[in-house]
């Protein structure tokens, strides 16, 4: 990783869920960042690192934004063909000089896959230092209440989803965070894909039990079709393409168990174990305790 001052890492996604956690590893190592995103700090708030506007699908800052970057972490956009426009964002970042890219992407989307797949494909073949983080579904979607699962579990307690006895190898974002920081300045790139899990596969009725065991919260799991599962997707804000191709993950998690598997990734990467869910719920307790009444 280059020593000079004035390199920095951008992160794209620069407020979200692992971009914030990388952010704050990278400042505690004294490795300078750059937080892109369409959302800034609001006055007052704590913020760890440079924050600069940044739109996907608006160009005219692109160039600006990559100046001085040596790294960058890739958010995509929530669009069923992202390639459209991070395919010539990483182009423009090569003309920069700009040797390392890090994608997350997800544990369900291989290489050859829909989504992230083009996107994947083109840092295997076209740049000389890259990583695709493949991570299992975040254990962050049950305490966040912007999320379908942290939203519903704050107003009724109950989980919905069309998995039905599949099981996911739900992941903390902090041991997300950990992998993509090493990812990003290890000396030694990846260039590989890491499929990134917790250290269990749990279907949700288990979810539903851990919450109730630590939280008290009469939590369940509701079983709902795929297409039940759409509408509540698109009542979030999500375009309807990108809401069904999130229900029909549901129904390759039941019928061909897509997410069932527990990898040694984080352990492997980070030289700590991942973090439980049941750790996970009893750290984050008092927000399952926010719940709203109807």
């Amino acid at each position: 990783m280059p020593n000079e001052s004035s390199t920095r890492i951008l992160l794209t996604g620069g407020q979200g869920k692992t971009s914030s956690r990388i952010a704050q590893l990278l400042q505690n190592q004294g490795v300078l960042a750059r937080r892109a995103g369409r959302s800034l700090p609001k006055p007052g708030d704590q913020q760890t690192g440079e924050s600069v506007r940044f739109d996907w699908f608006d160009g005219s800052n692109h160039d600006q934004i990559l100046q001085d970057v040596h790294a960058v972490y890739l958010i995509a956009p929530p669009s069923m063909n992202p390639e459209e426009v991070m395919i010539p964002f990483i182009r423009r970042a090569i003309d920069a000089s700009v040797r390392r890219y890090v994608l997350l992407s997800s544990a369900s989307i291989p290489e050859d896959g829909p989504v992230f797949g083009a996107v994947h494909r083109y840092l295997h073949e076209h740049v000389p230092e890259w990583a695709v983080l493949r991570p299992s579904y975040f254990m962050q979607n049950f305490t966040d209440p912007g999320h379908g699962h942290g939203n519903s579990l704050r107003q009724s307690g109950h989980l919905y989803t069309a998995t039905g006895d599949g099981k996911i190898g739900f992941v903390d974002a902090e041991d997300i965070a950990a992998v993509g920081f090493h990812a990003l300045t290890d000396k030694e790139p990846p260039n590989r894909e890491l499929i990134i899990t917790g250290p269990e596969s749990l279907t949700y009725d288990d979810v539903a039990k851990v919450i109730r065991s630590v939280t008290g919260l009469n939590a369940a799991h509701i079983h709902i079709t795929p297409e039940q599962l759409t509408e509540r997707h698109m009542a979030t804000g999500l375009p309807e393409s990108y809401a069904k191709n999130l229900a029909e993950m549901d129904i390759r998690i039941r019928l061909d168990g897509l997410e069932d598997q527990v990898t040694d990734t984080v352990l492997r990467v980070t030289g700590r174990e991942p973090r439980s869910l049941e750790q996970f719920i009893s750290e984050h307790k008092s927000s399952f305790l926010t719940k709203v009444l109807s």
